[in-house]
């Protein structure tokens, strides 16, 4: 099939959730993307901070394969390895002691939610049950997982909300502080709003709401559905803080691709699950669990964290002096490899996104006036180079149209 084939057949027969470009890839290798007219993209979107080890990486491929050929599902009614050893390796790799395993980020954040209401039933007295996220904030689009989300436009039409959430302006810990009352059990943070506009909070926060939650015996549960697995040049993002949360999710580049989501915690914290209190039929089999072990042996073999924090300044360099000129640049947001570009009003997001397409470079639209790039943690400089004169002949484009 052609893209006009796919794009005909997708409008007849999928729910329309999806505002879809015009365009259908079907392989990809390293940064690289080959839609079915056989056009080649450099791809700066990753699969929205999915590939971090690049599109359909050997190494992943081969583990992905022979354990497909071995086993792909039991249950979780039975012991699965891969799983063990996934979850020994994360918690060598954080702070954390236990993890669950399962889908995606907002089944992540789910498990997230429901083991700080099972915990606090277990460790505070009286209706202890609510969670204050933040303002622009995003931990999915289920039903409870969208009530924690701190954006109106992602509840609007699904009413009534789930209760349970407050809500504050994030990097405000005075807004924070005066909204703690006797049924705060939680605070729920992502270490860089991505979804909400890629804002980066101020060096002295995080270690602030960490501080305030000890005080007021208070959770910490770290959203790094984005920001985890090495993106922002560490392994972790709340390591940029010099924190350790209580609750961390994870799931986006975890798998390099196949599904697979985890929440992890602390002994103490974990330990408030009992057998029955939570389950998922898919979560952590061997396929998904193997894929994750192979992510992260790419990873720490190739030196990926390194890279993401060498080319993530690499690229904010390229970026300044490409765009510092152009009429519909303002600024640059994020860290690491996950980067937002900020424009004017004279320059449409949308408008730059299809102007890139066309020019060959996937980018991702975040609302009217941000251009979300999250390329592959392998990402060369030349890479880099070719994407930001693409990117910044777009935007002097849009500028002018």
């Amino acid at each position: 099939m052609n893209n006009q084939q796919v794009i005909e057949i997708t409008q007849q027969y999928l729910m329309p959730t999806y505002s879809q470009l015009p365009v259908a890839f079907v392989r990809g290798e390293a940064c690289r993307l080959w839609d079915a007219d056989g056009k080649e993209y450099l791809d700066f979107v990753g699969g929205i901070a999915v590939a971090g080890t690049g599109h359909c990486h050997p190494g992943i491929v081969e583990a992905i394969c022979k354990q497909a050929h071995s086993l792909m599902h039991t249950s979780n009614l039975y012991h699965i390895p891969p799983q063990a050893l996934l979850a020994q390796r994360l918690a060598e790799l954080s702070f954390a002691d236990r993890c669950f395993f399962c889908n995606s980020g907002a089944e992540a954040n789910e498990t997230a939610i429901k083991l700080t209401r099972k915990w606090a039933g277990l460790n505070r007295e009286g209706a202890c049950f609510e969670i204050i996220t933040a303002h622009q904030s995003f931990h999915g689009r289920t039903l409870a997982t969208v009530a924690a989300t701190g954006q109106e436009k992602y509840q609007k039409g699904f009413q009534p909300l789930s209760p349970g959430f407050r809500y504050v302006l994030f990097n405000d810990i005075g807004a924070l502080e005066a909204t703690i009352s006797d049924e705060t059990c939680a605070v729920m943070l992502e270490p860089i709003q991505a979804e909400g506009g890629m804002n980066v909070p101020a060096d002295e926060y995080l270690p602030a709401v960490r501080q305030l939650c000890d005080e007021r015996g208070l959770l910490l549960i770290l959203d790094e559905v984005q920001t985890g697995m090495g993106r922002t040049g560490h392994w972790f993002g709340y390591e940029h803080a010099g924190i350790t949360p209580d609750i961390m999710t994870l799931a986006k580049s975890l798998g390099s691709g196949f599904p697979i989501g985890a929440c992890l915690a602390t002994e103490e914290v974990a330990t408030a699950f009992a057998p029955g209190d939570h389950a998922s039929t898919f979560g952590g089999n061997h396929l998904a669990c193997t894929a994750a072990l192979a992510t992260i042996d790419v990873i720490e073999e190739e030196g990926l964290v390194q890279n993401a924090a060498d080319k993530g300044r690499l690229l904010e360099e390229l970026l300044t002096a490409e765009l510092s000129s152009c009429v519909g640049y303002d600024y640059l947001r994020g860290r690491g490899l996950l980067r937002a570009v900020q424009l004017t009003g004279q320059a449409s997001a949308k408008d730059v996104e299809r102007r890139c397409l066309e020019a060959g470079l996937v980018v991702s639209a975040m609302g009217e006036d941000k251009v979300r790039l999250a390329p592959p943690l392998m990402v060369s400089e030349a890479d880099c180079r070719q994407a930001v004169a693409v990117l910044g002949q777009a935007v002097r484009e849009a500028s002018r149209s």
